[in-house]
Formats: structure tokens, C-alpha cells, sequence
């Protein structure tokens, strides 16, 4: 990552009337610099087409006594879907995962916005762990109150 990618997401998310926050996409580069977090970013025909972190001490999810790196925020710009750009930034992740564990996990958004990840987890071999719903950081308990934005989770690992 860039610095300047940063602009370049945000600005692509906020078309999308998506409600990004520049802060996280300069922590992403603060923390790929410090070691923290690895960010891939995908080009297609010159251009920032999507993206991909590897958070390497993940601080919520029920792994986290695995030391297990997380896949987060793996998303390819709309106008290039469709040409394999999601599986090259997962490829790149896990083969970078598997540097420190045999294990990666990833959480991913219950909406039907998030049905192409959802299909694409399981043909790659992510198996929920069985902890049910995730909400805001936490494990939402049976019947508990919630909203069915971003923040509404499963939580998938796959062996490296």
C-alpha cells in the first residue's frame, strides 16, 4: 500500500454511498508500516481496483488464543468484478499467513451484500467455526438485539 491509497479507497467507497472513515485506510498504511498489518492492493490496467489486510494479532474473534493472522476488509471495486481480482488478493494473503501459522480466519457479513464473499469463503475451503453471530465485536447471544449492517458477523478459519 501507498500512502496515497488511502484517498483513492475512501473515495471509491463514498460512491458507493457506503459510509467509509478515512481514518482506517491510514491506519492501514500506519500499521503495514509498523509490521502490523500486511495490505494488499490489487491494479487492474493501472488503476487501485480493490484490496485485502492481514491483520497479524487480531484483537476481537473467537480465535484469539490461536495467534491465528486475520483476513479483513477484502473488497474489489465494483467496476472490475469479475476478473479474478478477489482470488489473487486472498492468494496473496494466505500465502502470507501461512509465513506465521497453519491456520487463517476471517469474518464475513451476513447481508445479502456479502453473498459473492460467502460462496467464495466456502469453495476455498473457510468452514464456520460455530459460534453463531458476531455483533460488534462481540458474540451476540440467542435473541439478543441487533442490526443487519456490516457489524453482523460469522467467523470462518481455513487450514493453510
Amino acid at each position: 500500500m501507498l500512502k496515497t491509497d488511502a484517498k483513492i479507497i475512501y473515495d471509491t467507497y463514498f460512491s458507493y454511498g457506503w459510509h467509509p472513515q478515512m481514518e482506517t485506510y491510514e491506519n492501514y498504511y500506519k500499521e503495514q508500516e509498523a509490521g502490523t498489518r500486511f495490505v494488499f492492493i490489487a491494479e487492474f490496467e493501472g488503476d487501485v481496483a480493490g484490496l485485502c489486510t492481514l491483520l497479524l494479532k487480531p484483537s476481537e474473534g473467537p480465535w484469539l488464543d490461536t495467534n491465528w493472522p486475520e483476513i479483513e476488509d477484502l473488497c474489489v471495486f465494483f467496476s472490475v468484478h469479475k476478473k479474478g481480482i478477489g482470488t489473487k488478493l486472498l492468494d496473496a494473503a494466505e500465502k502470507e499467513a501461512s509465513n506465521v501459522a497453519d491456520h487463517v480466519f476471517l469474518a464475513v457479513g451476513v447481508h445479502s451484500g456479502y453473498g459473492p464473499a460467502q460462496r467464495m469463503y466456502v469453495s476455498r475451503g473457510y468452514n464456520f467455526d460455530g459460534s453463531g453471530v458476531w455483533y460488534k465485536g462481540k458474540q451476540l447471544g440467542q435473541y439478543e438485539p441487533c442490526c443487519n449492517d456490516d457489524d453482523l458477523l460469522l467467523y470462518m478459519a481455513k487450514k493453510l
